[in-house]
């Protein structure tokens, strides 16, 4: 048992696939105690079960004000504190300005920024009694560049990186420190879906695959490595950063 996060306390979003469930995974193998918050309950449950250390499982939509208050305070009322937040829940739709629908806009705001949003408000209070702590927001290479078909998603993500920007400005004096991190395009249950909806999934991937220089698409390992690091005293003097995990996506 490796202990970089001891004496952590992480709530992290979208814990029971993908990316949340490898940071979970990752943050409780170095030390940390875990809640695992998602809309899915058997998933979380199934990830708490595969690893001993503490951690429990809240079944919340991060959507509804009431399920964030209730995520944070059935936290704080088991380990006693709480000094990392993993903000990574998100949905992806589909299409242009044009194509996306009102319903589909909403939500995507709903989840991706206004629940991170607030999240992130219910949090700090915490935060500052502990004398600071991390807050972790997994944006996308596409809330610093566009592409096709991603109207909502790219625009919520945007959000996102800037919303990180001015809140590590506001809350760097607290010792709170706010950062991003930015995948590319990282094999998860909603990118399976979207190779899927390809008229050539195949095809889709390969092309995906290609504007990677590394040569292959990422993994949720492969962010979650980023993600035990600036929840650690490892990077004490770290805020404000968006920092891409992309296969050099943003390179090219």
């Amino acid at each position: 048992m490796a202990d970089r996060l001891h004496n952590k306390i992480a709530l992290i979003t979208g814990a029971g696939t993908g990316i949340g469930r490898a940071i979970a995974l990752a943050m409780l193998r170095e030390g940390a105690r875990v809640s695992l918050v998602g809309r899915r309950k058997l998933l979380l449950e199934a990830v708490a079960n595969q690893i001993g250390n503490p951690c429990i499982v809240i079944e919340a939509d991060i959507s509804r004000r009431p399920d964030v208050d209730r995520a944070i305070e059935q936290t704080v009322s088991h380990f006693g504190k709480i000094t990392t937040l993993v903000n990574n829940a998100g949905v992806l739709h589909v299409g242009t300005a044009e194509q996306i629908t009102e319903e589909q806009w909403d939500e995507t705001f709903d989840i991706n920024v206004r629940g991170l949003w607030q999240l992130s408000k219910a949090a700090l209070p915490h935060l500052r009694k502990t004398g600071g702590g991390s807050i972790i927001n997994v944006a996308s290479v596409l809330g610093i560049n566009g592409a096709r078909n991603r109207a909502a998603y790219a625009a919520s993500k945007g959000a996102v990186v800037l919303l990180t920007k001015c809140m590590a400005i506001d809350h760097g004096h607290e010792n709170i420190r706010v950062n991003a991190i930015c995948p590319g395009f990282v094999e998860t249950p909603l990118t399976a879906e979207v190779l899927r909806q390809a008229p050539d999934p195949q095809s889709a991937r390969s092309a995906r695959t290609a504007v990677h220089p590394i040569g292959r698409l990422g993994q949720p390992e492969d962010v979650a490595g980023l993600a035990v690091h600036l929840a650690s005293d490892e990077s004490a003097w770290t805020t404000g950063a968006v920092l891409a995990v992309d296969g050099g996506y943003l390179a090219v």
